[in-house]
């Protein structure tokens, strides 16, 4: 029987794909170029939101912020909510978690949501496939680390050790030899900011080398699926707005033996897809609700004709923008036009490119590209020809030849929403009250235990402790719509848990069976434990 294969992700936050395998003249990537080399890139793939949590929740769940109510930036914060998902919507790990496999992050989350405890087997600062309790359990482990993220960028930059490599001096970037978009002011403050974008992803690099290496180490590298991509882009204009700045997605595959080497797909790809294709490639069967798109593995599905992305509240200030995007024209629908590009954020606000773009507005140094963020109000709509304005700075939804295509792209964004029931039309805290009718959070109800032997049928709900005869089966139960059950006979913060997938039969001797239920949206439940007697066969 062929082996399962792992899957390994390296994502780097808030990261365009200025790499130097995507033409990128001054990047410093040598390990994601020999990635690349030895795999797939896919030039095409952007993300569904171009900022952190909502983005991250697509990831996670192949499902649309916008259809799980995840789609405000961030949940957890304000309102204080976790996102009210679908009961039938599960964290990707679970999946994985039920044919098997050991499941580890380290140790970003940001998915809108408190993970659920079977999301992961580990999800902390040392998580690590090396820590799966048998060497020869398959693996889908992910890794986080942070350096790329917007915040890098700043004077006084932000930085987070990473426990299992240590990123060695770099050598900075030259400012003056980074390209500066035409709609940022040209100054030396700017430059200094993207180099140091440059500098972080090439530390990120480092990362990925030091990983790639340990996974050789382990003879793994063979039978392991490596996925690098990023959430979304790090700049003003680019962070918190659908132009491709800030959904254009790195994207490289590596799988030995599967994907040919240094090969460019043209495909067109949503980072809602990653999911169901890690799915898909591992055979496992990808649930129906997913609106991602596998492209690997047997269940590959049609390609894409469009992406679409979302923008919503942004911390502090409501919004509402959608974009839809084929292989040439991006078209992007503003539900307020009488607000301006530039809402509040102070996180934004901080950075030093922002910093400098709102200095030259107030001096008047400003041409009229790069005025248009400063406009006190918004068009309905923008289209733009992403081949020949790559940056997205001449609005053509005015123009009475683009009229065909204008139609077509909002028929597009009228079904894509229809069609993934887009929450954004409703108001967030009547979404919140509908998810927690009482303003609390839901409690997950605790596992009950049902016993089949050769006179008991599971008619009822077994009792704290009970004596078994060896051959027996346990089946347990949570009336949690949507729940999943771990489990583990273990004992100690160091067991290993197990996600339940069809009935249990223990060994002789005594047990303490430890029972968790979890669900995306509600509180874990109690740990609840049953006392069992198993007798010695006969």
């Amino acid at each position: 029987m062929a082996r399962k294969p792992n899957v390994l992700w390296i994502s780097f936050e808030d990261c365009l794909p200025l790499y130097g395998c995507y033409g990128d003249p001054i990047a410093r990537t040598p390990t994601v170029d020999r990635l690349a080399s030895q795999g797939c890139i896919y030039p095409h793939a952007f993300s569904t939101a171009p900022i952190c949590a909502p983005a991250r929740a697509a990831v996670i769940t192949g499902m649309y912020p916008t259809s799980i109510g995840a789609h405000h930036m961030r949940t957890t914060r304000g309102q204080a909510y976790d996102a009210p998902a679908p009961h039938y919507v599960k964290c990707l790990g679970e999946y994985f978690r039920r044919e098997g496999y050991y499941c580890s992050n380290n140790v970003k989350t940001d998915y809108q949501f408190e993970p659920p405890f079977a999301a992961w087997n580990d999800c902390s600062a040392t998580a690590h496939w090396r820590n799966r309790p048998d060497d020869s359990m398959p693996f889908f482990a992910v890794f986080n680390p942070e350096y790329t993220h917007e915040s890098g960028m700043w004077e006084g930059q932000r930085t987070w050790p990473f426990n299992f490599v240590g990123p060695s001096p770099i050598q900075s970037t030259d400012p003056d030899s980074v390209e500066v978009p035409p709609y940022f002011p040209d100054t030396p403050r700017v430059r200094r900011s993207i180099a140091k974008d440059y500098d972080n992803i090439a530390i990120c690099d480092q990362v990925m080398a030091a990983l790639l290496e340990q996974l050789e180490e382990d003879g793994l590298a063979d039978n392991t699926i490596v996925v690098n991509w990023s959430d979304h882009g790090p700049m003003p204009r680019g962070k918190r707005h659908p132009y491709d700045q800030g959904i254009h997605s790195p994207m490289i595959i590596r799988w030995p033996g599967v994907i040919e080497p240094g090969t460019t797909s043209d495909r067109l790809v949503s980072t809602v897809d990653l999911g169901p294709t890690m799915l898909s490639a591992c055979g496992i069967t990808v649930p129906p609700h997913m609106q991602g798109r596998a492209f690997l593995g047997m269940q590959t599905g049609p390609e894409r004709e469009f992406v679409h992305a979302s923008v919503d509240r942004s911390d502090a200030d409501y919004d509402m923008v959608r974009a839809v995007r084929d292989r040439k024209f991006k078209y992007i629908k503003n539900w307020f036009p009488e607000k301006p590009y530039l809402l509040w954020n102070s996180f934004r606000n901080t950075h030093p490119i922002m910093q400098e773009w709102y200095r030259c507005w107030l001096e008047g140094k400003l041409n009229a590209t790069q005025s248009i963020m400063f406009a006190e109000r918004r068009p309905v709509e923008e289209l733009y020809d992403t081949e020949t304005d790559p940056w997205e700075v001449e609005n053509l939804a005015a123009g009475s030849e683009y009229r065909d295509v204008l139609s077509r792209m909002r028929a597009e964004l009228d079904a894509w929403q229809n069609q993934t029931n887009d929450l954004g039309s409703v108001d967030e805290r009547v979404m919140k009250a509908i998810h927690y009718p009482n303003g609390e959070k839901p409690v997950c109800t605790e596992a009950r235990c049902l016993v089949f032997t050769a006179d008991s049928y599971g008619e009822r709900p077994a009792p704290d402790s009970f004596s078994l005869p060896h051959e027996h089966r346990l089946q347990l139960f949570s009336p949690t719509q949507g729940c999943s059950i771990c489990y583990t006979p273990e004992e100690g913060e160091e067991s290993f848990w197990q996600v339940y997938a069809g009935p249990i039969r223990l060994p002789a001797g005594s047990h303490r069976l430890r029972i968790r239920v979890s669900r995306i949206g509600c509180h874990n439940s109690p740990e609840k434990v049953f006392g069992i007697t198993v007798a010695a066969p006969q």
